[in-house]
């Protein structure tokens, strides 16, 4: 088999929809994608919804932590997906041409844990087949 495809999903504050997006892209398309997420703007850490909606997923949570587009830039990345509008505007130049998708997600911060639930549901059913879609796996 041949290596992983890297995406990155690119969000604002790297917190919540990113996070979510990394880690149900590493769990559903396992040996497929590589996920990893940034932010144009990174919060100081991975909203607590979130945490708790991939737990309740039974998705592992271990190692999400917000980062930067710099942290990921030199990462021979295959496919950016932004997942918000404002990360769709701002999206940096990458030192090589790479393809890039917009899926955008309602954004859960500071709102009930049941709003988390909804938006990682969305992102597993939208965002998995717009990656699978994009890359022809």
């Amino acid at each position: 088999m041949s290596n992983p495809k890297t995406v990155l999903v690119l969000c604002t504050g790297n917190s919540c929809r990113s996070q979510m997006g990394e880690a149900i892209l590493n769990h559903d398309l396992a040996g497929l994608v590589r996920g990893i997420s940034a932010g144009t703007l990174p919060q100081p850490k991975v909203a607590d919804g979130a945490i708790e909606a991939l737990q309740l997923a039974g998705l592992p949570t271990e190692g999400l932590f917000p980062k930067t587009v710099e942290d990921v830039m030199d990462q021979e990345i295959d496919l950016v997906v932004s997942v918000c509008d404002n990360a769709k505007e701002t999206c940096p130049v990458f030192p090589r041409p790479v393809k890039r998708i917009h899926v955008g997600f309602h954004d859960p911060h500071g709102e009930p844990l049941e709003s988390f639930l909804a938006v990682r549901d969305d992102i597993r059913a939208r965002l998995v087949p717009a990656v699978r879609e994009a890359l022809g796996l």
